[in-house]
């Protein structure tokens, strides 16, 4: 009798159960974009370093404008990056512009619309302002040695610039997993390379390379192995210095799936074989010289399914990240579904913003794990658990959004 098959849930869960994050590296800050922050971020200066003009203007005392108009004497000016340095004294306003140092004594900014330049260096005002008006106080943003950024963090261009301002040249990154990408199959060529009668082109190479690119990893790729015990030998005694081996094709159950064979004859430690899922079902994963293995199906589909599912939560654990599965949202269904089997099915679909409330979802007409344009249209996958009843258009359902 043929072994239970198990849930995505269970899959998962033994994938990130058997990782760990890498280690960890310092890295100048213009190559941090998309990388794991692995240690709190601690400002080294406050921001802003001193209190500055929100606006261009005049640095006054609010004391000195009891009532309007009232005349200035302009003593002086401040610049970004060229402060005044002078005392402000009783009656007198500081021509200052924006991201310039208020002096000490003024305590509001009043904006240069509601002032009037004399002749004779002074100003009138013509509309008293509040106290503390346009002015950007001393580390209100935050104090040198706060910390700032919580690791573990992946950082995005808002993250870099926050770093920047913390006068931070470096920081300490998770290292950037190393992933191998094999493809085998007697039928299966690279874009651009002569195609002969019975072959098809790879998508499963460059997709699942660029789907790993996308996670914040390395992906390498190791080429296309024919159906061929040698050959297939050969490839995999040459793998090395990567984190996490995937390959796609040879996992399944025909006489030419060699793929399998030959990693149990060389140490394959397999944590499991086949889930109960459609499509993606003859998923296979463990540990191959020490290092994660996973082995996806051959159809394109399958495959991508695979690695949103799987893939994506392992390459987050080896950051130092979570394992989470990928986020679903609620979704009204545009059409009737029929009941599902006993396989939690992950079915292409077109999400769209809904006139109010959730948004809607739609089935797309092909469902064939080996079509790849489909996958291309669908921007999420509606998720129907195992045994799941048939369901009507305006049913609730979770769907994953597609990146």
């Amino acid at each position: 009798m043929a072994a239970p098959l198990i849930s995505v849930a269970d899959a998962r869960r033994v994938i990130v159960s058997s990782l760990e994050p890498l280690g960890t590296e310092n890295l100048e800050l213009e190559r941090a974009l998309g990388r794991v922050l692995a240690k709190d971020a601690v400002a080294r200066v406050s921001h802003p370093p001193a209190d500055v003009s929100a606006m261009d203007g005049y640095a006054v005392r609010i004391a000195d404008v009891p009532s309007t108009p009232t005349k200035l004497k302009v003593v002086g000016e401040s610049a970004a990056g060229h402060p005044w340095k002078g005392e402000l004294l009783e009656g007198e306003a500081v021509r200052i512009f924006t991201g310039a140092y208020v002096p000490e004594a003024a305590d509001t900014i009043v904006i240069q619309e509601n002032a009037i330049a004399e002749e004779d260096e002074s100003v009138s005002i013509i509309e008293r302002p509040a106290t503390g008006k346009n002015i950007r106080l001393h580390a209100q943003d935050f104090h040198s040695g706060d910390t700032v950024l919580i690791a573990p963090r992946r950082l995005a261009a808002r993250d870099i610039g926050l770093l920047a301002a913390m006068n931070l040249s470096k920081i300490t990154l998770f290292r950037c997993p190393r992933v191998g990408i094999l493809s085998t199959g007697d039928e299966i060529v690279l874009p651009g390379e002569t195609i002969s009668e019975g072959q098809i082109v790879s998508a499963n190479g460059p997709g699942l390379c660029a789907f790993v690119e996308s996670q914040g990893a390395e992906a390498v790729h190791l080429g296309v192995v024919p159906d061929d015990l040698d050959a297939l030998q050969e490839a995999l005694s040459a793998v090395d210095q990567i984190d996490l081996l995937v390959t796609s094709g040879g996992v399944s159950v025909g006489d030419h799936d060699l793929l399998k064979r030959v990693m149990i004859e060389n140490g394959l430690q397999i944590g499991f074989h086949k889930v109960a899922m459609r499509p993606g079902k003859p998923l296979l994963f463990g540990h191959f010289k020490q290092m994660p293995f996973m082995g996806l199906p051959g159809n394109p589909v399958s495959a991508m399914v695979c690695a949103i599912l799987f893939l994506g939560p392992a390459l987050a654990v080896l950051q130092g990240l979570p394992g989470s599965p990928p986020e679903a949202v609620a979704a009204h269904l545009n059409m009737a579904m029929r009941a599902n089997d006993e396989r939690e099915a992950y079915v292409r679909a077109v999400l769209q913003h809904g006139q109010s409330g959730l948004p809607t979802v739609s089935v797309l007409p092909t469902q064939d794990s080996a079509m790849v344009a489909a996958l291309a249209t669908a921007n999420a996958l509606i998720i129907r658990p195992p045994r799941a009843p048939a369901a009507e258009p305006g049913d609730t359902v979770l769907a994953i959004p597609l990146a």
